[in-house]
């Protein structure tokens, strides 16, 4: 009787045995691929794609299995697009909020005839208001670009290069050299440009953000004469709303940008999902 169960025992193995192989393990693999279903339906996307890679890596052979997995998994970065999609929608919508806001009291200069793209001000910083006097002046276009730009006007060329912000406590910020500067001479006076685009201005606009309303700076230009000048807490407010608006609006074409990428992605996946329905 022994022998007979041992030898009952060994068959039923090799049955059940030759059974997994006749299956090509589509019953394992059946349970990877419920499991990766509840996921998505948990909106658990990492783990139902890992469940499907199982399916992939252990289960070569589980054909049906495998192609049923391959439309799950396109469900799935189908679902995950469309979340990512409502949160940059939600995002979006708060960003311009606050763009709108920090856009409240500049003003917007821009000749439509040959400007696409025009810059914001701060209104004491405009040009009809700014004449006959050195300062520095910040711009913003509409797309987040800032520029910090410095202003010299006087009677004798100081040829300056680069500006050097100074605050009380010691500290400063200097920008580099900038690509161009742009010197004129009107009846006897001079003036004198140079921009600095913001990334590219030695941290000065930044250093002009942290200090301002905090501690008295000058700005000292640097050239073939030694020429310093107070920074006027309007020019520092200015400079420091520009700024936010910068930065707002870098944040918010970024956030535009990446809901142009969702909507590819979605647009990708519903076409290869009705191709693969055919």
């Amino acid at each position: 009787m022994r022998k007979k169960t041992v030898w009952a025992g060994l068959l039923l193995l090799g049955v059940c045995l030759v059974a997994a192989c006749s299956d090509n393990g589509e019953t394992q693999a059946r349970q990877h691929l419920q499991k990766a279903e509840q996921a998505l339906k948990d909106g658990k996307f990492n783990e139902a794609k890992l469940q499907i890679d199982s399916i992939r890596t252990q289960y070569p052979k589980a054909f049906d299995v495998r192609k049923e997995g391959i439309a799950l998994m396109q469900q799935i970065d189908l679902a995950e697009q469309q979340r990512s999609l409502a949160y940059l929608d939600s995002t979006l919508a708060v960003q311009q909020q606050l763009v709108a806001e920090a856009k409240e009291g500049l003003v917007l200069e821009k000749d439509t005839a040959y400007q696409e793209v025009g810059n914001y001000f701060h209104p004491k910083q405009t040009v009809e208001r700014t004449l006959y006097r050195s300062f520095l002046r910040g711009q913003v276009d509409e797309v987040g670009n800032m520029t910090l730009t410095s202003i010299y006007w006087g009677e004798r060329h100081a040829h300056h290069h680069a500006v050097k912000v100074v605050a009380k406590d010691g500290t400063f910020a200097e920008t580099p050299a900038p690509a161009d500067v742009y010197e004129s001479d009107d009846v006897g006076w001079k003036t004198e440009k140079a921009d600095y685009p913001l990334g590219k201005d030695g941290g000065v606009v930044p250093f002009i953000a942290m200090n301002h309303g905090v501690q008295p700076m000058k700005v000292h230009y640097i050239g073939e004469r030694s020429y310093v000048i107070s920074l006027r807490p309007e020019d520092g407010e200015a400079i420091v709303k520009v700024y936010k608006l910068s930065q707002l609006l870098t944040a918010l074409e970024q956030t535009k940008k990446q809901r142009e990428e969702a909507l590819r992605k979605i647009a990708f996946v519903e076409r290869k999902m009705k191709e693969n329905n055919k």
